[in-house]
């Protein structure tokens, strides 16, 4: 049977919500649900989360981020402020769990405001003079002198991180602050208003506690070198994405050989091809050789004789950072490289940290471009949390060479934002008094 209306138009299954009742609190619903599960998150005593994603990994932490992240939220008005949670992450670095946290604060209170029989635009209107006149108190509040903070200084530095990294390892923050502020001072440009987060780099190994971490000036990565050789210095790189080994032919033939001497010499031929890539590029200067694929037995062979460092990097994303740190050119294929495709790096050595062996990778010619804050801790969990609570001092650290004003903590602002916006939706008229009125932190 041919349905009428709207059932006409949706194919099987649909749902159709209409009125206040159905639609608009239902989806309220839905946000304050989500908004419970990360409340209890927030702030240095906030408790862990233990999600099992789609995929079974476990996750035990109270970063907002990632526990909305992985949850499979499939509610549309939920998924808003997921989409939200994301771009305050994305924007900011910190400040997820407060995103959804007062967004569900706020539809609860306009959920008391529909059901007195306001309108949701006029309850819209009323939130968007709270938040203007918000914005006005915020400027009143600015501590005097802070905007002429020298994000060089570490003690500056540390004193205003710790209240982010001690939000996610509440007690480990004296611990924390200092390495993330060594690292990011380290990389921090010229102009601190070009500082790249992504400068400073975590390498995570398991084994000891967080009082072994340290700062590397410079990239670390997670393998031994494929070689004998070990450590270089001031040399040359040639960057691989292709891997280091024999290229296959574009199109299959059939060889037939006759006899062991032609089978001899086709080897031989293939050998001396290899032979004369991998001599090339030790002509070409390199002294060391990155691969982003395999490397053959063959070609690591030619690579030792000729006194070539050989590391392998599988991630195209590390294989992104390295390049960047040495100012290499990545080329498809084995071949010989030109003078402005090399990088350079002041030395390449493998190091054994923690029982764990790292190639350490240092570039400070010019400034040094990365910086990586060695973690360590004693299972994957732990080292994913503090991984999060360096991200957030990270980011702090960039908000501050954008802005460096600062406001009082521990709820002061919030108190006295809610003080002042009572005051202004006293002197407010019309239907939106309430909203502005409710439009206060809680």
């Amino acid at each position: 049977m041919v349905g009428y209306g709207i059932q006409s138009m949706l194919k099987d299954g649909h749902k159709h919500l209409s009125g206040l009742d159905e639609a608009v609190l239902k989806n309220i619903g839905a946000g304050r649900e989500l908004s419970a599960i990360t409340r209890t998150s927030l702030g240095p005593n906030g408790m862990n989360k233990m999600v099992i994603n789609h995929l079974d990994k476990l996750f035990i932490t109270n970063d907002a981020a990632t526990i909305v992240n992985e949850l499979d939220v499939q509610h549309p008005a939920a998924k808003l402020l997921v989409l939200a949670a994301r771009a305050q992450q994305e924007e900011i670095g910190d400040g997820a769990n407060l995103t959804i946290s007062f967004a569900g604060e706020l539809l609860e209170k306009a959920e008391e405001l529909i059901r007195m029989g306001l309108h949701p635009s006029e309850i819209i209107i009323g939130y968007t003079k709270a938040i203007n006149k918000t914005l006005e108190i915020l400027d009143d509040l600015v501590e005097k002198g802070s905007e002429n903070m020298d994000v060089r200084n570490k003690e500056e530095v540390v004193l205003r991180m710790k209240s982010a990294v001690a939000s996610k390892q509440f007690g480990q923050e004296d611990v924390l602050c200092p390495l993330v502020a060594d690292a990011c001072i380290q990389v921090c440009p010229q102009n601190p208003a070009n500082f790249n987060v992504d400068n400073v780099r975590v390498a995570k190994l398991v084994g000891g506690g967080l009082h072994n971490s340290s700062v590397v000036r410079g990239m670390v990565l997670k393998n031994d070198a494929v070689g004998s050789i070990k450590k270089v210095e001031k040399v040359k790189v040639a960057v691989f994405a292709g891997g280091v080994d024999t290229s296959a032919t574009e199109t299959k033939g059939t060889v037939l050989i006759h006899s062991a001497e032609q089978l001899e010499n086709y080897a031989k031929t293939e050998e001396a091809k290899v032979e004369e890539l991998i001599k090339s590029v030790a002509d070409s200067g390199a002294k060391v050789i990155v691969s982003g694929a395999a490397v053959g037995d063959m070609a690591l062979h030619f690579c030792e004789r000729y006194k070539l460092m050989v590391l392998k990097v599988s991630s195209k994303f590390e294989l992104r950072r390295f390049c960047r740190t040495t100012g290499a050119i990545a080329l498809l294929k084995l071949s010989r490289p030109n003078v402005d495709e090399l990088g350079y790096a002041d030395s390449v050595s493998v190091e054994e940290i923690g029982g764990a062996r790292v190639t350490v990778v240092k570039n400070e010619e010019g400034g040094n471009s990365v910086a990586t804050v060695v973690l360590r801790g004693s299972t994957d969990s732990i080292l994913d949390d503090l991984e999060r609570a360096v991200d957030d001092g990270v980011n702090t650290y960039k908000s501050m060479c954008r802005d460096s004003r600062i406001i009082p903590g521990a709820a002061a602002t919030e108190i006295e934002l809610a003080k002042r916006l009572k005051e202004f939706s006293l002197k407010e008229t019309g239907m939106q008094v309430g909203s502005v009125c409710h439009c206060k932190i809680w």
